[in-house]
């Protein structure tokens, strides 16, 4: 089944350290590259989320503001 354009779906599996792979698709479509700082959210019934960490500062800026007051 071919994929939506600008999402993803798949599975990992979760590795001996506790460890997951973002498949490349993923990483592609996100443009996450080496070195980048990921957020992790959990919550015990919603689940798990893992997204690159501009999305928060952009959702901080939007609730307080730009940084500079303008």
């Amino acid at each position: 089944m071919k994929q939506p354009k600008g999402k993803f779906a798949g599975t990992v599996r979760v590795g001996e350290k506790g460890q997951i792979v973002i498949p490349k698709g993923v990483r592609d479509l996100l443009d996450i590259q080496p070195g980048d700082t990921l957020l992790v959210l959990a919550d015990e019934k919603r689940g798990i989320a893992v997204t690159k960490d501009d999305v928060l500062f952009r959702q901080f800026e939007a609730f307080l503001g730009p940084e500079d007051g303008k």
